[in-house]
């Protein structure tokens, strides 16, 4: 518990996209089996997407795409219930697990049928054993590793209930980490150079991957922490020509390049402020031989392109519940350029030293 936290000021962006997850709770019936103490209650649980419109910006840029939401029915979310008057703590973070077919149970304590007052429920993905409440129970804060930001985090708004309308709980999760993938294509202008790129390896640096984030269950809404934990993401490894041109770009997958954003690499990240000089992208690529002019360039291998990430963003503040597309041009007009020599000439001026040192 923590000794009078002060609940901090927020700062909200609009979500990308508004995803919901509806469950149902029902109570046994006559003749079904109880655990002593308590109720059974299933939770039967869907999943939509939302339909916002991305926003694109040029190649070389991003995409703002609309957020996916990813549940594994084996690995439990928590559940957190309290006392709307008294905000004391009614469901202390118990694990809620799904089946092979993807329906959820649990039993809750028969002490919440007594209770007069609406109850507020909130939830939250991937369980986290070791969360923290305020003393009020109105918040409680998450510590989410590399392993739990990887597992794609996503927390749900408070549903106050009465005990007699608990048949049905909505629960609308979003996500609370980034998004992030990238596509790619060969930008050279050069008729005589396109079309030589091969796709080596796609490393992010610097990328967030461990905070803390604190949820008030009163207000339906949180903020990140971050712990400066950080670490580079291989994105692709393999050998692929790249497409030419806006129509030859396609994602990055994880040994291919894909045409479709589902099928790409993609990883999540903890929001972070971009910094100048600390995150980039690097792609490592080689080149083929090619002849102009009578003239036979030879082939290039490891060749490096680095792309910094600050400039792009607004703010350059990654807000969470969105995907990022990055769009990565790679141009061999840039490698192949002339190295031009040039020269001035200036008249020799008498000067006078006092010691020949300074001469």
């Amino acid at each position: 518990m923590l000794p009078h936290m002060n609940r901090p000021v927020y700062i909200w962006a609009a979500l990308a996209a508004a995803l919901s997850l509806s469950a149902c709770i029902k109570v046994d019936g006559p003749g079904e089996k109880t655990q002593p103490g308590n109720r059974k209650v299933d939770f039967d649980v869907s999943v939509t997407r939302g339909g916002g419109q991305p926003v694109k910006t040029k190649a070389g840029g991003y995409d703002v795409g609309e957020g996916e939401l990813k549940m594994d029915p084996g690995i439990p979310f928590g559940l957190v219930g309290i006392d709307i008057q008294t905000n004391s703590l009614l469901v202390d973070n118990m694990a809620v697990s799904g089946s092979g077919s993807g329906s959820y149970s649990a039993f809750l304590e028969n002490g919440i049928w007594d209770i007069p007052t609406p109850i507020s429920f909130s939830a939250y993905y991937p369980y986290v054993r070791d969360i923290r409440y305020a003393d009020s129970y109105s918040s409680y804060i998450i510590p989410y590793s590399a392993q739990e930001t990887e597992a794609g985090p996503l927390v749900s708004k408070t549903v106050q209930r009465a005990v007699d309308q608990l048949n049905m709980i909505p629960l609308q999760f979003q996500h609370i980490t980034n998004d992030i993938g990238y596509k790619i294509c060969d930008v050279t202008e050069d008729p005589q150079l396109q079309g030589l790129i091969h796709l080596r390896k796609v490393t992010a640096t610097n990328v967030a991957q461990a905070g803390v984030f604190i949820n008030d269950i009163t207000l339906s809404r949180g903020v990140w922490y971050r712990q400066g934990y950080y670490r580079d993401v291989v994105v692709f490894e393999g050998d692929v020509p790249v497409g030419v041109g806006s129509e030859g770009e396609l994602f990055i997958g994880t040994d291919q390049l894909v045409p479709r954003k589902s099928e790409s690499s993609r990883y999540y990240s903890i929001p972070d402020e971009i910094e100048m000089g600390k995150q980039t992208v690097e792609v490592v690529y080689d080149v083929d031989s090619f002849t102009v002019n009578g003239f036979t360039y030879p082939a290039l291998e490891g060749q490096v392109a680095r792309y910094c990430l600050y400039g792009l963003l607004p703010d350059n503040v990654f807000e969470y519940g969105k995907q990022y597309t990055f769009h990565l041009g790679l141009d061999l007009c840039k490698v192949y350029q002339e190295v031009v020599f040039s020269v001035s000439v200036s008249g020799w001026e008498d000067k006078i030293y006092e010691d020949n040192e300074d001469f």
